[in-house]
This record gives structure tokens, sequence and C-alpha cells, in this order.
């Protein structure tokens, strides 16, 4: 798969959390948010602890587990918005799970392009 960029925006990034206290990020800022998904994308570290916490870990669609080593990802406050940049050659799904892990809805895809 090429590479793409996926704009996201995060309406209050102090209070978006996911699901999990063990799995959700737990910072305040852009940069630190940059940092954690950007090592989610890179690394299986997050997915395969969310994986073991499933009733089935053997029935988990390992497609989810995909990572990219390459992956990039750059945030930024904007006013009361935190603008996220990833490039990655990963699927939207997998950026989405892996967001959603990190801090639940709280975000919104606003544009992929090509790179």
């Amino acid at each position: 798969m090429s590479a793409q960029r996926f704009l996201f925006i995060i309406d209050d990034l102090s209070n978006a959390r996911g699901d999990s206290k063990d799995l959700s990020f737990d910072g305040v800022s852009p940069d630190g948010f940059a940092q954690a998904l950007q090592q989610a994308l890179r690394e299986p570290g997050l997915w395969l602890r969310w994986k073991a916490l499933q009733p089935d870990p053997d029935g988990v669609d390992p497609a989810l587990g995909a990572s990219d080593p390459q992956a990039r990802v750059i945030a930024q406050q904007s006013d009361v918005h935190v603008s996220v940049e990833v490039q990655t050659t990963l699927p939207h799904a997998v950026i989405q799970h892996r967001m959603t892990l990190l801090i639940g809805k709280h975000w919104e895809l606003r544009s992929v392009s090509a790179l």
C-alpha cells in the first residue's frame, strides 16, 4: 500500500480518553499525543495489550495488528482544537482503531490524500 496523509481534528485533547484506562492516552499536550500515536502505529504493543483483553484473543482479526515502522505523526494546537497529521502506509481502519483506543471517539477525520 502506498503512503497516505490523514488529517484529524481533536476538539478537547485534555478530556479525550479511550474506554480503557490501561490503554488510554493520559496526557494533555499535542506533542505527547503525537508520540503516543506514532508509537502505537510503529509498534504492535498497544494492539497486543488490547488483544489480550478481548474475550477471544485468537478470534481477533490479525490485520488490525499491522504496524508501519516509518509512520509519522505531527500534532499542533490550533485555538482549542488539536490538528493531527498522520503519514503512513497503514489503512484507515488500523489508524481509527488505535486512535479510538487512545482517545475514544473524540476525533474527526478531515481529509485523506496520497503522499
